[in-house]
């Protein structure tokens, strides 16, 4: 792996709140989410088949989820932009291991009273870049990283 993947892959992990943007309609659509994690496979996510998210997802895979880190410093803050296109993981082994490190999400399925699946997904086939204030004019010269 590349050292400019191993560090937005770092930035992701260490800063997991992140707000993705799909769209509908030609309407762009904006979420706050938790990163379940970020590996040199993508980066994972999840959310109930029931929720417009998914549908959306599914009828254009095309995001962006954005990640800061330092945000309560207005000099030094820095945000990771990821786009790609989002691929649906259907695997046991990660659902087990999904429910494993986070037992709330059964938690809110009962509480919500809605019978779904959860759908497990990841950003793949993308690029991202770490903009800071030094981007601040020329964004387009950021470094990018293709994963």
């Amino acid at each position: 792996m590349n050292e400019r993947l191993d560090e937005v892959l770092l930035f992701a992990n260490q800063n997991p709140s992140s707000w993705l943007a799909t769209s509908e309609d030609n309407q762009p659509r904006v979420r706050g989410m938790l990163l379940w994690f970020a590996d040199e496979t993508g980066f994972y996510y999840h959310t109930g088949k029931v929720k417009n998210l998914y549908r959306q997802i599914q009828l254009n895979p095309k995001v962006e989820v954005a990640f800061i880190r330092n945000a309560n410093d207005p000099v030094n803050f820095e945000t990771l932009r990821v786009t790609g296109s989002i691929e649906v993981v259907e695997d046991k082994e990660l659902e087990d291991r999904l429910f494993q490190e986070r037992p709330w999400i059964q938690d809110n399925k009962e509480r919500a009273g809605v019978e779904t699946g959860v759908a497990i997904f990841r950003i793949v086939r993308g690029s991202a870049f770490i903009w800071n204030m030094s981007h601040n004019l020329k964004e387009n010269e950021a470094p990018r990283v293709s994963f």
